[in-house]
């Protein structure tokens, strides 16, 4: 909710002592904020449904629901205020655990200094001020066809980009889905970034790529002498994420025996370093992602049920870019400055007869393979526009499909199995050759309008079986 000009900031000060809570709502009323007061944590999240204060000042130690229970509750609300905790039994132990477990904005001990907290209430409104537009940049960007470092016009990407601006900001664990290089780790990048972790570190550690031996100590560390070749402690990529986010990619490819070692730490965020006799306390966020169907490795018994459950809290299913064809020219405008930046290329972009080539193909490798075939075409071209010519030869199909139709300079081959859809948009790509790239005389060819023969050419659907 925006606050109307001229309206003071609301505070709410939450302490069960009468005459401490109203003196230091007095004293909050006096630096022109618009001190609301709660007598208990219960009592302070019914006031912040009612009045969405910009912050809390919160006393730790409150009978019923006390200060730290708060601010694990505050944690589920979509725009949690940022909350200052008030103790007389401090130390720099219970401030790090405030701060960095529960997520207080920042700790003070009793007696309090008021110029202490007239200062970190300065602080927590430029704070949120920040987050505010933030989140407005990432909605207008989102609505330009780019979130973070994804890019997508098409409507199923922006349901895409709807879903994690949700997901972003709270601490829900996502399973994310979807063919491979359609971009699942910028996905997770994405949520990192958009959640209060973003400040943390982000760890990607990918299953599929470790040996069942080492996964374990990949994951959860090891001590000295934990096993042949441990010459020295290690710590695991759960340590390392420690604070932020780590995604399991591939996830479906984990063995069994692994499995269940992270279903536990899943559940009670702790750690155990393979040859330690103690546990770690970890504050992880966890993203998984897979190209695989999950639920038949379930049938097959390759992956636990109730791991699945604990992962699957939040899906995001990334479709292909077959089923997406409006992007392919967004995503080409995004990539070519990148590439132009990393070669020493001066590429302005690509010519029609490029586009409609680019447009014509399925992608069965999708935005990666797009990205492969946009890095070879700028460095090819140099400078200029890219031409059909600076293309790599873009005749496979999707894995188990026909072979799809191939055009020479004059004629179309046109395989058993070829689709309608497919002839079509193999005509359009040789006719749009043969006339150098021009759409006028290209419609005219076909015998179709300019506006048609553009709107083939964007909206080509899959080819039959997709």
């Amino acid at each position: 909710m925006e606050r109307v000009a001229g309206e003071r900031t609301k505070i709410l000060v939450v302490d069960d002592e009468a005459n401490q809570r109203n003196a230091l709502a007095s004293m909050i009323t006096g630096w022109g904020y618009d001190a609301r007061t709660a007598s208990d944590g219960e009592d302070a999240l019914k006031q912040i449904q009612i009045d969405e204060p910009a912050a809390i000042v919160t006393d730790l130690m409150m009978p019923g629901m006390d200060g730290a229970e708060l601010l694990r509750r505050l944690r589920d609300l979509p725009e949690p205020p940022p909350a200052i905790m008030l103790t007389a039994f401090g130390s720099l132990e219970t401030a790090i655990q405030m701060v960095h477990e529960l997520g207080a904005f920042w700790f003070l001990e009793k007696p309090l200094q008021p110029g202490a907290l007239k200062l970190l209430l300065a602080r927590a409104m430029e704070h949120r001020r920040l987050r505010a537009d933030n989140e407005r940049l990432s909605r207008q960007l989102a609505g330009q066809g780019v979130l973070d470092d994804l890019v997508g016009v098409s409507p199923k990407m922006q349901e895409v980009f709807s879903l994690l601006r949700q997901v972003g900001p709270t601490s829900a664990t996502v399973l994310i889905t979807g063919e491979s290089g359609t971009g699942k780790e910028l996905v997770a990048r994405a949520i990192h970034r958009l959640s209060p972790r973003a400040a943390g570190p982000f760890i990607a550690v990918n299953c599929a790529a470790l040996p069942d031996t080492l996964i374990e100590s990949e994951l959860f560390g090891h001590e000295k002498g934990a096993f042949t070749g441990a010459v020295e402690r290690r710590r695991g990529c759960f340590e390392l994420a420690d604070g932020g986010t780590l995604l399991l990619d591939e996830i479906g490819d984990m063995p069994l025996p692994t499995q269940a070692t992270l279903l536990r730490v899943l559940e009670d965020q702790r750690v155990r370093r393979l040859g330690a006799s103690r546990e770690i306390q970890i504050d992880v966020r966890v993203l998984a992602s897979t190209n695989r169907d999950l639920s038949g490795a379930i049938r097959d018994n390759r992956f636990r049920e109730d791991l699945f459950f604990r992962l699957n809290v939040f899906h995001v299913d990334l479709p292909p870019l077959r089923e997406r064809k409006q992007d392919v020219e967004a995503l080409c405008r995004a990539m070519v400055p990148q590439m132009n930046a990393r070669h020493g290329c001066q590429v302005a972009g690509f010519d029609e007869a490029a586009l409609a080539t680019l447009l014509a193909h399925d992608w069965p490798g999708n935005a990666r393979e797009l990205r492969n075939a946009v890095e070879r075409a700028v460095i090819l071209a140099g400078q200029g526009l890219v031409g059909v010519e600076h293309l790599p030869r873009l005749t496979a199909g999707r894995a188990g499909a026909p072979e799809g139709p191939r055009t020479s300079l004059d004629s179309v081959t046109l395989p058993v199995g070829t689709s309608v859809d497919q002839a079509e948009r193999a005509l359009i790509d040789l006719t749009l050759r043969h006339t150098n790239g021009n759409r006028t005389r290209a419609a005219a060819i076909l015998g179709v309008s300019v506006k048609t023969l553009f709107n083939k050419l964007r909206d080509s659907g899959p080819t039959e079986g997709g």
